[in-house]
């Protein structure tokens, strides 16, 4: 089947109530269109506030809003807001749209991937104990119910599972996993960024860790929320069995911040829909979508699925070499282009020099750099040891794929003026 026809089925399949009221609002004058005067530009909300705007060279931190969302993105976002729908229809019509282009058996569109990772924790219980929403998280407290995780793979988000009344057991080596599993077992949770390939203390890969949770018969989440690109791993990990796997929607894919995918398993993605808003009993009430979100993420896996790996990473590294080329002759510095293999698989640019050289340190560059107009944001592993591969206390880290058109030649000018006249203002 071509990509063309089954998208045409997909229309005419479970979406063509959806993409018919987005087809018409974008045809039909908006409200906002009718009120206006002619010509009259948008009120700039962030000059309003007092709040500037940055460039960020820094990569697709949460603190910094993350991506910007491409045109269409945007356009099907303003579109969706020009009508009301019926909040389960748009869900369940986005869910089995995603789910086809996807290659998975479910989707759901999530605020986030943090609270996708609720969501796949209450589906496991619900799944494991026949528990309803409203009886979660007590239910689950009262039974002792348990999500196993490697102690490498601890985390912050640990809370997004701890929400639904489970406690978190650790494991080191496989006879510990193998020896951790018993009838309060609910899940298993594998965080991507902390593989094997990309971190050393990592003793159980991904392939070994679902094959054992399966020997249990019991369902495993991949935390994949930054790992994209490259493309593939859209279909990748729940190609490789895994029953849940979410991602941020904000980061890679260019879909609005505030929200994420779940993909998996349709039974489970069923159950994690149950325990999600609008249902006013379950514990996912208050991570609510709005159906601009819903709209947004579905023309962003659109917009990403339109995209070529190489050519994003071209693109990439081109804005990268013209910050090198404009630093090439700073006293003592070296500069390395290091790409993860996991999470964040793009460019990062690494200059490493002698401050007592070069007369600045890296973190007073960050700082001189956060204090000028427009504002420039570096990775924050910048100055810092034992954050990001091999950076250290004097290493300037950034990232370039979220800087907007001409951005690169502002952040290399800014930075070679910084490293050539430190003491100039």
């Amino acid at each position: 089947m071509t990509q063309r026809t089954d998208q045409q089925k997909l229309s005419r399949r479970g979406f063509l109530e959806f993409s018919t009221a987005v087809a018409a609002a974008a045809v039909l004058p908006s409200v906002a269109a009718a009120e206006a005067p002619a010509g009259a530009a948008a009120d700039d909300y962030y000059a309003k506030l007092g709040v500037p705007t940055v460039i960020n060279a820094a990569g697709t931190y949460t603190y910094l809003t993350a991506a910007v969302m491409p045109p269409s993105v945007q356009r099907a976002v303003a579109a969706a807001a020009h009508h009301p729908v019926r909040l389960k229809e748009l869900h369940k019509a986005a869910g089995e749209y995603i789910a086809k282009r996807l290659k998975c058996e479910g989707a759901l569109v999530t605020s986030g991937a943090s609270a996708a990772l609720t969501l796949a924790t209450a589906a496991s219980i619900a799944s494991k104990g026949n528990i309803k929403p409203e009886e979660i998280p007590q239910a689950a407290l009262e039974r002792g119910y348990e999500v196993i995780v490697q102690k490498s793979h601890r985390y912050e988000y640990d809370h997004a599972m701890i929400l639904c009344g489970v406690k978190v057991r650790e494991v080191v080596t496989v006879d510990d996993y193998r020896k951790a599993f018993s009838d309060r077992t609910v899940m298993t949770n594998y965080f991507n960024d902390a593989a094997p390939e990309n971190n050393p203390p990592t003793q159980i890969d991904r392939e070994t860790w679902l094959r054992i949770a399966h020997e249990h018969n019991v369902p495993c989440h991949l935390d994949a929320a930054a790992d994209m690109p490259p493309i593939e791993n859209l279909w990748k990990y729940t190609g490789m069995g895994f029953d849940f796997v979410c991602f941020s929607g904000g980061k890679g894919i260019r879909g609005p911040q505030n929200a994420g995918l779940l993909l998996g398993k349709k039974k489970l993605i069923d159950l994690a829909a149950e325990n999600d808003s609008p249902n006013s009993e379950a514990v996912g009430r208050g991570m609510k979508v709005a159906k601009e979100q819903i709209a947004g993420m579905v023309a962003a896996v659109d917009w990403i699925l339109s995209q070529d790996d190489a050519t994003m990473q071209r693109e990439f590294l081109d804005r990268t070499h013209v910050i090198q080329a404009a630093l090439k002759n700073v006293p003592t510095l070296k500069s390395e282009i290091f790409m993860p293999k996991i999470a964040n698989h793009v460019p990062h640019l690494f200059l490493r020099y002698d401050p007592k050289v070069v007369g600045i340190t890296p973190l007073q560059v960050a700082d001189k750099l956060r204090a000028q107009n427009p504002p420039i944001e570096l990775n924050p592993a910048t100055g810092n040891s034992g954050r990001f591969h091999t950076a250290d206390e004097n290493t300037i880290v950034l990232a370039t794929w979220m800087l907007q058109p001409g951005e690169a030649e502002v952040v290399a000018a800014a930075l070679r003026k910084l490293l050539t006249q430190p003491n100039v203002s």
